[in-house]
C-alpha cells in the first residue's frame, strides 16, 4: 500500500510541472538596430528602430519606435514613415502599425497619419479598424475619416465611416506658386453623415 501512494505522488509532481513555451521568447533582440535590405545591389529599403525582436517561428517580428524608408531604382526615396511599434509576421507579408503612426509619400505628395494601420503586402492593401480615424493631406487637401482602405496597385483609397476636411482652392506645388502672400486662401468644408 505504500508503494501505490508512492506512485500516485510521483505521477502528480509531474504534471504540475510547468511547461516552458519558447515561441513567446524573442530568438533575437536587438537595439538601436539600422537595416538596409538590397535587391539587384540597390538598396530599396532602410529602416531603424529602437528596439527589434525577430522570434523562433521565423515569421514574427516587433519593433518599437520604427522609422523607414522605401527606396526607388534611382536611388530616390519615394515613401518615408514611422510609428511607435510594429508587429509583422513576414511570411505572410502582414504588418500591423501602432500609434502615432505617418507615412509620407514623396511621389504622390500625400501623407497618411493614423494610430492604427494594416498592410497587406501580397495585396498591397492598406487599411484601419471601422472606427480609426485616418488623416491624408495631399496637396492642399485634408480630409479625416474612418473605415480607411487605400490599394497600393489602384492608387485609389475609400473611407466607409463618416468624413470631414478641407480644400484650398488656391493650392499649387511649389513650384506654380507665383506669391503665397497676394493671393488669400479659400477653403472648403466636406463633410459626410452616415
Amino acid at each position: 500500500m505504500t508503494s501505490s501512494f508512492f506512485l500516485c505522488t510521483a505521477c502528480s509532481l509531474k504534471y504540475g510541472m510547468a511547461t516552458y513555451d519558447d515561441s513567446t521568447t524573442p530568438e533575437f533582440i536587438f537595439s538601436d538596430v539600422h537595416f538596409d535590405r538590397y535587391e539587384d545591389n540597390q538598396k530599396t529599403l532602410s529602416l531603424s528602430a529602437e528596439k527589434m525582436e525577430q522570434y523562433k517561428d521565423g515569421k514574427s517580428l516587433y519593433a518599437k519606435n520604427l522609422d523607414f524608408q522605401i527606396i526607388d531604382n534611382n536611388g530616390e526615396v519615394t515613401t518615408e514613415g514611422s510609428c511607435k511599434l510594429l508587429a509583422a509576421d513576414t511570411k505572410e507579408e502582414k504588418y500591423v502599425l501602432y500609434d502615432d503612426i505617418e507615412i509620407n509619400s514623396k511621389k504622390d505628395d500625400m501623407t497618411v497619419t493614423a494610430d492604427n494601420l494594416k498592410w497587406n503586402g501580397k495585396s498591397e492593401q492598406l487599411t484601419s479598424g471601422r472606427n480609426d480615424i485616418v488623416s491624408i493631406k495631399k496637396g492642399g487637401t485634408f480630409i479625416q475619416g474612418s473605415g480607411f482602405s487605400a490599394s497600393g496597385v489602384s492608387k485609389k483609397f475609400t473611407f466607409t465611416g463618416v468624413i470631414t476636411g478641407s480644400t484650398d482652392t488656391e493650392y499649387s506645388s511649389a513650384d506654380d506658386r507665383q506669391d503665397e502672400n497676394a493671393a488669400a486662401d479659400t477653403e472648403e468644408t466636406v463633410q459626410q453623415d452616415e
